[in-house]
Parts: C-alpha cells; structure tokens; sequence
C-alpha cells in the first residue's frame, strides 16, 4: 500500500440538513443538522493540497473506509471522511434503509466541499468526491445540476466525481444534466445490494446527453469487492435492497414505485432482504490501480 505516515488529523464538525428524499427533490433546505468529517494530511505542508471527500455505506463508517484512506495518503492525497449517521443518532441503515434519505449523502458532500474550501491546506480547485454503496449513490447523483443548483454555494466544484458500486435504481427529474466534470462508476456484475443493470441504463442515457461519463463493470465482483476484510462472503440477511425496485421522481418531487404507481415505500414488495459483500482480488487491484491513475492524472 506504501503508506506514508499521517502528518496531520482534524475531527471537523459542519452543519447539514437533514431531509426526506422528496424534501430534497423539492428543494427544501431546513433546519440544521451538525455531523463531522476527519480530515488526514499525509505530509507536513503550509501550501495547499488536494483532498478526497469519502462517503460511506448504509453501514457507517466502517474499516473498508479507513483502508482507502491509508491508501489515498499514501499516494500523498489528503482525505476528508464524512460521517453521515453519528451526528443523526445513527449506527448504521442497512436494515433501515428509510431512516435516512438517500440522497443524504448528496447534501453531506456539498456542505464538506463548502467547509473543506475554508480550509487553509486544502485546494478548493482540487476536491474529489468518492462514495461507497449508499455513499457511490451520494457522489454520483451530486454531479447534478438541479442539486447543485438547490444546494451547493455557488462558485465551488468537485473536480471529479467516482461512485464505487452505487444504487441507481431511481430516475430523476433532469437527471441527464451533469456538470462538466468527469464521472466514474465501478461496479460489480454480481451485486445483488445495488443491480448493476440500472446503472447501465442511466450511463446509457448520460452518454446519449453527452455527459462525461464511464462505468466500469466486473464480471466476477460481488458488493464491497474491493476490500480484503470480506475474503469469505458476508451474508446480511437483513439488509435491505431495492434491486428489484424501479423508481421514478414524479413532477412534484415524490418518488414512484412504477410498478404500483404509488408512493414509494420500503414497504413495497420490490424491496428485498438479503446481501452479499464479498472481496474480489482481481477486481480489487484493478479499480484501485485506475483511481490512483484518475487522481494522479
């Protein structure tokens, strides 16, 4: 991994909000909602650096995080984890995913930009967002330009977004129109937490509006596949999953199961118990090779 040591660690708070996905799709922003993010800086600097914004699963912060930090310091990258549940009195939605608004992530990596551009050793010009699962879905759909609209300050942008294995199972008003910045997504082409094949879709139509665009699928990867700790699959019988789901934002920003034509819930029968997180070595080195080549391009 050739790490290097960590020079410097910040436990930053910043404020967000809070809101359903539907407050979110219609532009609400209310109340104050204080979470944190730990900023690592892997050497002693007063110039400013680049940094990596990190979103995590439905899971939490958890230890797959920490390994891609250690990994991004080392390559001599700053890097700014986010977490979206302590700060909400969350543990973690796997099992829950209605606790929390998935676009949740979205709004968290906005505010971390606005508060990491305040920084005297960070580079505003040069922030990264990097999401994973619940958090992929966060850094993917923040390369909208409706949401960045509603809710990022207007003057700051991520260079580069990069969602690792992320849900795309719901559509969204104007969801083809992203900022002029390059968007990756690497997926596993056994996920059975997010389905791939929505993400095709959407890359599909992304490209079809000329947006700048690459997915990356493996053909032997589970979820989570790029982390040793899941050597031996982990079974979660409990969590849920929309893979079986298609959704679609109506035009007053509520969210529609298209197969009842309903109110989404995850009550719905299209959500289904059970995943699979599982380490594969081949696609492990492969998406870490690339994005170190992405950052370091």
């Amino acid at each position: 991994m050739n790490a290097l040591p960590i020079a410097r660690t910040e436990v930053i708070p910043f404020a967000t909000q809070t809101l359903t996905d539907n407050e979110f799709l219609r532009g609400v922003a209310s109340g104050v909602t204080t979470i944190a993010g730990v900023l690592r800086l892997p050497f002693m600097t007063s110039e400013p650096v680049p940094v990596v914004i990190l979103l995590h699963g439905s899971g939490g912060y958890s230890a797959y995080i920490d390994a891609w930090v250690l990994r991004l310091n080392g390559w001599g990258m700053a890097t700014f984890v986010v977490d979206s549940l302590s700060g909400r009195g969350l543990h973690k939605v796997a099992d829950d995913q209605g606790a929390l608004g998935r676009l949740a992530g979205t709004m968290d990596a906005y505010r971390a930009l606005e508060t990491l551009a305040r920084h005297p050793l960070i580079d505003p010009e040069r922030v990264t967002v990097l999401g994973f699962s619940r958090g992929g879905q966060g850094a993917l759909y923040a390369a909208m330009s409706r949401f960045q609209g509603y809710y990022l300050q207007p003057g700051l942008q991520f260079c580069r977004f990069i969602a690792l294995y992320p849900n795309c199972s719901t559509r969204y008003r104007n969801d083809e129109q992203l900022v002029d910045r390059p968007v990756h997504i690497f997926h596993g082409a056994l996920d059975d937490f997010n389905a791939v094949e929505p993400c095709e879709r959407y890359v599909e139509r992304l490209k079809a509006a000329g947006a700048d665009v690459e997915l990356t699928v493996y053909p032997n990867a589970h979820h989570v596949f790029d982390w040793d700790g899941f050597a031996q699959p982990h079974l979660a019988p409990d969590n849920q999953s929309t893979r079986a789901c298609q959704i679609c934002e109506s035009p007053l920003g509520v969210l529609i199961n298209q197969d009842t034509g309903l109110a989404f819930s995850y009550d719905d029968a299209c959500v289904v118990k059970g995943t699979t997180a599982a380490y594969e070595p081949s696609a492990s080195r492969a998406v870490i090779d690339t994005i170190r080549k992405l950052l370091e391009g």
